[in-house]
């Protein structure tokens, strides 16, 4: 278990890194067009190619994605999962946002300008960043309650340094398998000859973190079905993310493990001097 938690905290740092963007101010930017009465499903703006819906194409052949690569040169693909990209939406109509907020992008990560490609990988460092963060924002609590087959125990900030040489080395390989097949299954393979075009580009038919690992066959085949679980999957990952980050500042604070920091604050709250007892 503990391994496992470790090999998720270390895997968020092997996200690839997204590339400089344009050079712009950041000015704060929020749909406004997206009513709060909406379902989840309807919030989640998107381009779906349907018989019932050709509008959502009207320029281009049904099943194409109207789209410029990182280089510059058009780029077109198949419907990925049902979505096809629309350079009139916002982040290219991938799903995620949701009201009261509706697209939230104050740092202009996906403003206009921005290529396909650059938007795609920076979908795919959140959703990696935010699976990372939902495991562990559980093996925290787990890695510091279960026992250890090694003996690993104190704060979970503190465990990955305990970990017995030959089991880390089981765990880096691990890691590194992990990320070469996900950098194999969604990235364009280097061309050195030509490495500015081919350098951090996904493929076309790759949709942001679908590495095709599904063993429990969770992934909807309705297009709308899957737009809404990919923005649940977001919003997730996104509030795992900042309770990560609360978790891992607190025990660098205070060097406790996060029950002894509830049990601490308990005490302080009930008028007990928590200092008593221990």
């Amino acid at each position: 278990m503990k391994l496992a938690i470790h090999s998720a905290s270390i895997g968020a740092a092997c996200a690839f890194a997204p590339a400089s963007t344009v050079g712009s101010p950041f000015p704060f930017r929020m749909s406004s067009e997206t009513p709060e009465t909406e379902t989840v499903e309807e919030a989640a703006t998107y381009a779906i190619l349907s018989e019932d819906s050709p509008s959502n194409a009207p320029d281009f052949t049904p099943g194409q994605v109207n789209a410029f690569g990182s280089d510059g040169s058009a780029a077109s693909s198949a419907a990925i999962n049902g979505w096809v990209a629309d350079e009139s939406l916002p982040c290219y109509g991938l799903p995620g946002a949701l009201p009261p907020t509706g697209f939230f992008d104050p740092l202009g990560f996906a403003q206009r300008g921005i290529s396909l490609n650059e938007v795609k990988r920076n979908r795919e460092a959140e959703l990696m960043h935010g699976r990372v963060a939902m495991i562990a924002c559980v093996g925290y609590f787990a890695g510091e309650q279960l026992p250890s087959p090694f003996g690993i125990d104190g704060p979970a900030n503190d465990q990955l340094q305990q970990v017995p040489l030959p089991a880390f080395i089981f765990l880096t390989l691990g890691i590194a398998a992990a990320e070469l097949k996900r950098a194999t299954t969604g990235w364009v393979e280097p061309d050195f000859s030509n490495w500015t075009r081919t350098l951090w580009k996904l493929r076309d038919n790759y949709y942001p973190g679908d590495v095709g690992f599904d063993p429990l066959n969770f992934k909807p085949t309705d297009p709308k079905a899957f737009a809404n679980m990919q923005t649940r999957e977001l919003q997730n990952g996104r509030l795992a993310m900042l309770g990560w980050a609360g978790m891992c500042s607190q025990e660098l604070v205070n060097h406790k493990t996060i029950a002894d920091t509830i049990d601490f604050y308990q005490k302080v709250y009930a008028g007990v001097n928590p200092y008593e007892s221990m």
